[in-house]
């Protein structure tokens, strides 16, 4: 008889339901200890994001110059199919420790950053903070599918969403308030402190993954693995279009997002509360969503999700504040519901040993897109006025969402049981 797992508690028959429900297997100790690892993970990863630019603008006196870190977030974008791969040949779970150890690592050169003339550390230190954040959206959905059964997945991807939600919603008031009274270091201190935490519980879950692929030389093919995953065909396919075309324009209003503040008349600096609307309603989304897939299917909340988020756009255009303020909540609630079900279906319709790449490959397919299309939004500003970038938003999105309509509804997946594996052998 095999014992339970460092880390697992041996299981009571008398207290397990003979088919437990979403709910038990979130209550299980390992991912207990999981949820706490992905909030540690999720402070460090927010902690610094708006903090490093800010902090070379005011280095530098050159508001370009901040800009430019935030390019610097969006690099590591082009590794994530390669990223994929190695997520796919090696221990997920030792993967995400060594990756939240280089994370720490690599922001103690920040604390030599003092003038304008050790500005540029924070570049490439930007490039590698990133990077671990891909580095976690590639191992993270292989951890999930290996540690649950498929009716489980969308109440987990639900819930790790919300904690993501609740970091959105906290950390640009704690974190602008804590560089204003006690300056960069105290929050690279912290990040720091949060990425040894991750390291330190990831390292002390135990569960069965799946089998590691021999080691071999990579090729293209195995590159683009993940992708040909998302186009296999129905449902995924199609849901990977919808979501790419509506990812890839709200880039146009982010590109434009200062011009509707200055029309609206609404100052810069209140562009994190409302940012932090987005937060509530993406929380409200990570409560909700589970129900709505269990009810609708998840397709049908892909689709949903997007037209609610293009219709929460259109009253931008009539540049009333409250109106703004509705916005945000809609357009946080229409994308987190629309992410939280598009990933479960990744998620069901894609065999362990492919979670990486595919999970890599929609990341790069849904930001990178977008990136580009912010790029363009503020070019477009030199000849259309904002209400048009908006408006055409506003249809992408609309359009996006009643093709979702039409793709084959997807109701939840048969359950695919998570008896108690025998113990792993150790890698």
């Amino acid at each position: 008889m095999s014992r339970p797992a460092p880390g697992q508690r041996a299981a009571d028959p008398a207290r397990v339901p003979a088919a437990p429900g979403p709910a038990y297997h979130l209550r299980t100790p390992t991912f207990r200890w999981l949820t706490a690892g992905w909030a540690l993970t999720n402070f460090a990863d927010s902690a610094l994001t708006l903090i490093l630019a800010i902090w070379v603008a005011d280095l530098t006196g050159n508001a370009a110059a901040g800009g430019l870190t935030f390019a610097m977030l969006g690099l590591p974008a082009l590794a994530s199919p390669f990223l994929g791969v190695l997520a796919d040949r090696v221990s997920r779970r030792k993967l995400l420790v060594v990756a939240y150890a280089c994370g720490a690592a690599c922001l103690i050169p920040l604390f030599w950053v003092h003038d304008a003339g050790t500005a540029w550390v924070v570049y490439p230190v930007t490039v590698l903070y990133a990077l671990v954040a891909y580095v976690t959206a590639a191992g993270q959905s292989g951890l999930l599918k290996d540690l649950l059964p498929d009716e489980a997945l969308g109440h987990a991807n639900a819930r790790l969403a919300m904690i993501d939600q609740v970091f959105r919603v906290a950390m640009p008031f704690a974190g602008a308030g804590a560089y204003a009274l006690a300056g960069p270091y105290v929050l690279v201190a912290a990040t720091i402190a949060a990425f040894v935490g991750a390291a330190v519980v990831f390292a002390c879950l135990r569960f069965a993954e799946s089998v590691v692929p021999p080691e071999r030389r990579i090729t293209v093919r195995e590159v683009a693995g993940g992708f040909r995953q998302l186009y296999a065909g129905a449902p995924l396919r199609p849901l990977t279009n919808v979501m790419l075309v509506a990812f890839a324009f709200i880039g146009l209003v982010n590109g434009v997002v200062f011009a509707i503040l200055e029309d609206v008349g609404i100052p810069n600096a209140w562009l994190p509360p409302l940012l932090v609307l987005q937060g509530v309603g993406g929380l409200a989304a990570g409560a909700l969503t589970p129900r709505l897939m269990a009810r609708w299917g998840r397709g049908r909340v892909v689709a949903v999700g997007l037209l609610l988020a293009g219709a929460g756009l259109a009253p931008l255009l009539l540049a009333m504040v409250p109106l703004v303020v509705v916005a945000q909540l809609a357009l946080g609630f229409g994308t987190t519901s629309a992410v939280v079900a598009y990933v479960t279906e990744r998620q069901v319709a894609t065999p362990a040993g492919l979670q990486g790449r595919t999970a890599a490959a929609s990341q790069l397919l849904l930001n990178f897109p977008q990136v580009l299309f912010t790029v363009a939004g503020s070019a477009l500003l030199a000849v259309w006025d904002w209400r048009v970038i908006v408006a055409v938003n506003v249809g992408a999105l609309l359009l996006a969402g009643l093709a979702g309509l039409r793709i084959r509804r997807t109701a939840p997946a048969p359950p695919r049981t998570a008896p108690a594996p025998p113990e792993p052998a150790p890698r």
